[in-house]
Formats: C-alpha cells, structure tokens, sequence
C-alpha cells in the first residue's frame, strides 16, 4: 500500500504500465497558441489577477497537458523545450496509458517526422484571439492531411481552439472553427486551459476514444460460413446393360434396386399380338336356350 498525494492507492487497482494500451498524443500549434503555457499580455495580466502565477525553474509542460494531469495552470513557460509526458487515465471505465507530445514549433510546421511517425491522435491549438496562430493551424492540418495520404494508418486530428476565457478579445470565430475542422475533417473544440478542467479532459479522452474506433474499424472483417454436416448422397454412375437386337439400354446405380424387364423383339411382339386375338375370338358370349315348354313369368 502507497501514498500519492494523500491518497491512500492500492496495487489492485490498476494494472502495470506496461499491461495497459497506449495512446499517444502530439499537441501542434504555433507561438501564441497557448498550447505550452504562452498567455500573452493580456492573458498575463488575467492569470496574475487570478492568482495563477506559479514560479518554476524548470521548464514546466504544456499548459493544456498540466491542466489535464495535475488541474494547475502555469503562465511562465520555456517554449524551446519538448518532451513527452504520460498518466494512466480511465476512458469509458477501460485503463489507458496517455502519452502526450509537447511539440517545440515555433512558426509553423518544422521536421515533423519526429511526431507524425509516433503519434496515434493529434491535437492541433489556436487561440481564439489571435489571427496568426488559427492560419498556422491551417498548416499543421495540410501537412497531417498529405500524411494521411500516404499512411496506412488514419490518425484522429482535433482542431482546438484555446484561451476560451480571452473572449472579449476574440479574433476567430468559432464558426471559422468549426468551418476549417469539417474541411479537413476533423473534430473541433473550443477550451480553456487557465480555467475550465472539465472540458480539457473531454478533449484528451475524446482523442482515446477515436483512436479506439480506429482501431476497430481497421480490424480485419472475418468471413461467415454457414455449413450443415450432412452425408451428401452418392453420385450416380452410368452402369451399360448387354444389347439385344440392336437395342441398347442402360441403367444407373441409385440407393434402391430397380428390377428391369429384357424389351421382346418386334417379331416376338407381332407373334404375342397375333395369339392373343385368337384366344379372345374363341371365347364366346354367355346365351340362354329357352325350351317349348318352358314360360316366363
């Protein structure tokens, strides 16, 4: 039995790590998305009125990727550093092992094999009050499409638009969101990081599930036979019979016997014919012979 924040976990709760199915997730977008914890100005200013300014000397994770794992938002951030964070999580009551992919893009995509190759879903961020970061999104989805094109495999994208709570500076409507995800056909979600936990880990366990479904529509179908064991019957072999007067015939093998009669010739038939009128013309019709004497009442 061990602590982890207090929280008493036993080993009979979840399996190991290595039993459990992964999922990876790479989490794309340019400066000024909010994806690493880059709030801007004005988002500086909101987090430090709300008290969200955690000092830490070390690079801290993706902003969207703290909030997730730890429900904290940071606002001071190294963007120049990635690396790969993991949790187990309970998706529709089934254990998962979540790895997450804070990219290093500074201005759009840049040697992208190191996350296309790895990654099973991805999550492409924007910020709503910035321009510049929904028309770079427009990049990482072309790029993850012609990827789409030449892979086996169909990876899950998210369109993602953050800093929700920066509505009064809004730039991207959420109907260019939403306009831009069904071009390329992908699900679309508006969050924020700093504030809202719940609709962040929607958004992480929506990618588990559609890596799920993919998984299972990429399953091989199995063909249905439908067979009933029963003896199939024997097949009728041709079987010739001797001729007699140039007159053939023949017979086959069956499950029952068949007696057959040897066919008369056409003398013998004329013969049988000619005999049996004769016989018939002999026979006479029964008469009555009445004597003189003899009267009828």
């Amino acid at each position: 039995m061990s602590s982890m924040f207090g929280k008493p976990r036993g080993s009979s709760e979840r399996p190991p790590q290595s039993a459990l199915p992964e999922c990876n997730v790479a989490i794309l977008g340019c400066r000024g998305a909010g994806k690493s914890g880059e709030t801007g100005r004005a988002g500086h200013r909101g987090a430090a009125a709300r008290g969200h300014l955690p000092h830490l000397p070390l690079s801290p994770p993706a902003a969207l990727t703290v909030k997730f794992l730890t429900k904290r938002f940071i606002s001071e951030y190294d963007p120049n550093l990635e690396d790969t964070y993991s949790s187990e999580e309970l998706v529709d009551q089934q254990p998962v092992l979540l790895k997450v992919m804070d990219t290093a893009d500074q201005d759009g995509p840049g040697n992208c094999e190191r996350y296309l190759c790895w990654a099973s879903a991805f999550l492409v961020v924007y910020s709503i009050d910035s321009r510049k970061s929904f028309e770079g999104c427009q990049r990482y989805l072309e790029v993850l499409a012609l990827h789409a094109r030449g892979c086996q495999r169909r990876c899950p994208v998210l369109l993602l638009g953050n800093k929700l709570d920066m509505e009064q500076y809004r730039q991207v409507l959420s109907a260019e969101g939403m306009s831009l995800a069904s071009r390329f056909g992908c699900l679309f979600h508006e969050v924020s990081a700093c504030q809202d936990f719940a609709r962040v880990q929607h958004v992480f366990h929506e990618a588990v599930r559609e890596v799920r479904r993919q998984a299972e529509w990429s399953l091989p179908v199995r063909p249905l036979f439908i067979s009933e064991e029963r003896p199939c019957p024997p097949v009728a072999t041709p079987v010739a019979l001797p001729t007699h007067h140039s007159l053939a015939t023949c017979t086959f093998n069956t499950l029952a016997p068949v007696n057959y009669k040897e066919m008369p010739s056409v003398a013998q038939a004329k013969l049988v014919t000619v005999k049996s009128s004769r016989a018939q013309s002999k026979r006479k019709a029964p008469t009555l012979t009445l004597l003189k004497g003899f009267k009828i009442f």
